[in-house]
């Protein structure tokens, strides 16, 4: 059974990684068909990373959330030749700065003569002595899903999306049924805990034969690879997903540790990583290539866009990074993205098509958004008929008129919108779009719409008695960061308030009343059941005693944001004094100024917004005052700011730890700023805490302010 095993695993290497497939389809089947009749025979022989084990397991509630160990970051986008020489610049310029790269070294056109004391400033130890200038791998940027691989002991044991860089959804069972994945690491010399990230996507041949199933079936074939692969990953039901074709492209990592837990970097350059990945079994970039600056990095660029057509896959653009592991670390991270890596996008892609109308969407926060209705066009791989034409001013701008032919645009991910009017196609009675000025979407609502001073949006008034916008407040109000209801997703919400069940948030609750018949009519609606039709009830009814702040976030006040809910509940500590607060009032609360105070002045003058909490409290929803920061809090009262990119904490972290230590992080400087935290490329707070007299510290001051929480 372990021969067969490893035959089988080898035959699925060769023909998902490699591409190289050694035996026909019926000799893997015969091979597959005998593991099955031995496992069959010997069920306690049965085990985890069994060939056998892929075909997936009992359909899944819903995906359990998974913290990555490392983020998952995005990349910084380029679309010109321009911010490519910029990127290489700003490289070459941080390594000079650091010491690890030469002046000489860093001119391409240095010479032969120079390689050697490049050798000595760059090293890559994987490959033979380079030749001036910085080292860049260069990889295809797969246009698929993105996920991470965590393997224990060489053991596959979880997968999860990116989803938000630091939590994803737990996708282990959908990612066991692919065949290119490892369920065990090939080698003897697999680290302790290796993750291993990369893309999971479909081939266009893949694609079409699927879709010619689907049709062959009578279901709606799929738009685009990419949708496709994602889909399938995302299936509720696993044997769906190891019906369908993915494949999984390695091209990067997150943690690696040995049997100690220490960290481990098995080799000092990106290429040599991918090598390093390679032996475990993983299918990397095919054509990723070892360029020397910004010249040759654009060459690549030209070379694979020709070539683009003849892969086997999608890929939206290629991807730029720093080879030298040690340079990375220099160069390190701003915002959400690493500074020694780029992704170069292929140019967008446009299409013409004919202006139908324009409809406006009204947003949680009564935002009116117009939008395109489009004639369908094809675009960048999908089918579009609505595209963004942003706000009213956008639209006088680039004299978009209902009836024209108009240039839709769309890149990758990228909403597609509209780029402008063909004017020579111009009807002679193409009417000028003139936005309404009650809510458009819902004209029972009556509220009127306004346009605040300074400010290039339209909103409706309407608050949480306006329908339209409904669906997306209950939404917000359901979500993990206020309510956390799980099982309240917006397909369920939709249907709730098309039908008439819903139309406040204690209409809700009022679903979840045992007297009600909530449950059982919830059973009713497609995808739940009784099981989770039962689970929803109960997720619901642990929430009528909610934390003060996550009601007020609930709420959708505009301007208030989760810590200025916690900020507002812990100085008032009940929402009848909320509701009942003077601007004046507000303005005590420390970090809140004129336009939060006014915001929620205004909202809880609202007569209907006011009828919302007494709906509440009458089906038992009774907030709770916030707890007060408890046990050792060495930035307790303290108010700190962060200006600039720390060289190990990210801003989200930093901001984490410095709320747990009973701190509070402002956004702006000023004489009540206890410090700023100032790292690299500082900006204007910087400057701001000088002509203040604001003390300013590093990272390093940063945690030895920490220090207590550090060691509790």
């Amino acid at each position: 059974m372990d021969a067969l095993r490893a035959d089988i695993e080898a035959h699925n290497r060769r023909y998902y990684v490699e591409d190289a497939p050694s035996i026909s389809d019926a000799q893997y089947d015969q091979l597959m068909a005998e593991l099955q009749a031995l496992e069959t025979a010997h069920p306690d022989w049965v085990t985890p990373d069994s060939p056998t084990q892929r075909v997936g397991a009992a359909p899944l509630d819903h995906f359990a959330s998974v913290t990555h160990a490392v983020r998952m970051l995005s990349l910084g986008n380029a679309f010109e030749t321009e911010d490519v020489v910029a990127f290489d610049e700003r490289i070459v310029a941080t390594l000079i700065e650091s010491g690890l790269l030469s002046g000489a070294a860093a001119d391409p056109d240095a010479g032969a003569a120079q390689a050697a004391h490049v050798q000595g400033t760059l090293p890559l130890s994987d490959g033979p002595a380079p030749p001036p200038g910085v080292a860049y791998v260069a990889e295809y940027k797969f246009d698929g899903l993105a996920v991470s691989l965590r393997y224990e002991q060489g053991r596959l044991v979880q997968a999860a999306t990116r989803g938000d860089g630091a939590q994803g959804e737990d996708i282990t069972v959908n990612i066991r049924t692919l065949r290119s994945v490892p369920l065990r690491l090939r080698g003897a010399d697999a680290p302790a805990v290796l993750e291993v990230r990369g893309e999971v996507l479909m081939t266009r041949a893949d694609f079409a034969r699927l879709n010619e199933a689907q049709v062959a079936r009578g279901d709606k074939p799929f738009v685009n690879p990419r949708n496709a692969a994602a889909g399938s990953l995302r299936q509720l039901d696993p044997r769906i997903t190891a019906t369908r074709p993915l494949r999984f492209y390695a091209y990067g990592w997150g943690l690696i540790q040995d049997a100690a837990g220490a960290p481990l970097q098995p080799r000092a350059s990106h290429s040599g990583m991918l090598d390093w990945l390679a032996g475990f079994g993983f299918a990397v970039s095919p054509g990723r290539a070892l360029c020397r600056g910004a010249s040759e990095l654009l060459r690549f660029y030209e070379t694979v866009g020709a070539s683009r057509a003849n892969l086997p896959y999608d890929i939206d653009g290629v991807v730029y990074k720093v080879d030298d592991l040690r340079a990375q670390e220099v160069l390190g991270f701003v915002a959400r993205a690493p500074r020694f890596a780029l992704a170069h996008k292929f140019p967008a892609q446009e299409e013409t098509t004919r202006l139908i109308g324009i409809d406006v969407q009204v947003g949680r926060t009564g935002a009116l958004t117009p939008v395109a209705r489009l004639q369908p066009v094809f675009v960048g791989g999908v089918t579009v008929t609505n595209a963004t034409l942003h706000n009213e001013d956008e639209i006088r701008r680039k004299d978009v008129r209902i009836g024209d032919t108009v240039v839709v645009r769309r890149a990758g991910d990228v909403i597609p919108e509209v780029v402008g009017p063909v004017l020579a196609l111009r009807p002679a009675d193409a009417p000028v779009f003139d936005l309404l000025a009650v809510c458009p979407v819902c004209p029972e609502c009556g509220s009127a719409v306004e346009r605040p001073e300074g400010e290039a949006i339209t909103r409706c008034t309407g608050g949480l008695f306006c329908p339209a916008q409904r669906k997306q407040t209950l939404w917000h109000a359901a979500s993990r960061k206020a309510l956390d209801i799980d099982g309240l997703g917006d397909k369920l919400i939709e249907q709730l308030v098309d039908n008439g069940k819903v139309h406040t948030l204690a209409d809700l609750y009022k679903l979840a009343d045992p007297s009600g018949g909530g449950e059982l009519e919830l059973s009713t609606y497609p995808r739940m059941g009784a099981k989770s039709a039962r689970n929803l009830v109960e997720a619901i009814n642990e929430r009528r005693s909610p934390p003060l702040s996550r009601l007020l976030y609930a709420l959708g006040i505009r301007h208030v944001g989760e810590t200025t809910a916690r900020d507002v509940a812990r100085h008032f500590g009940a929402i009848e004094a909320i509701m009942d607060a003077s601007e004046e009032d507000l303005l005590q609360v420390p970090d809140v100024g004129p336009v939060v105070a006014a915001s929620i002045r205004r909202f809880f003058a609202e007569a209907h917004n006011r009828e919302v909490i007494a709906d509440l409290r009458a089906v038992g929803v009774e907030p709770q005052a916030d707890a007060a920061p408890v046990g050792e809090k060495p930035l307790a009262g303290k108010t700190l700011v962060l200006t600039g990119t720390l060289p190990t904490l990210s801003r989200d972290e930093a901001t984490r730890r410095v709320l747990a230590a009973g701190g509070k992080v402002s956004g702006s400087v000023s004489r009540k700023t206890a410090w700023v935290v100032a790292g690299e490329e500082a900006g204007s707070k910087l400057a701001k805490a000088a002509e203040l007299g604001v003390p300013v510290i590093d990272e390093a001051g940063l945690l030895a302010l920490l220090d207590g929480v550090s060691r509790s």
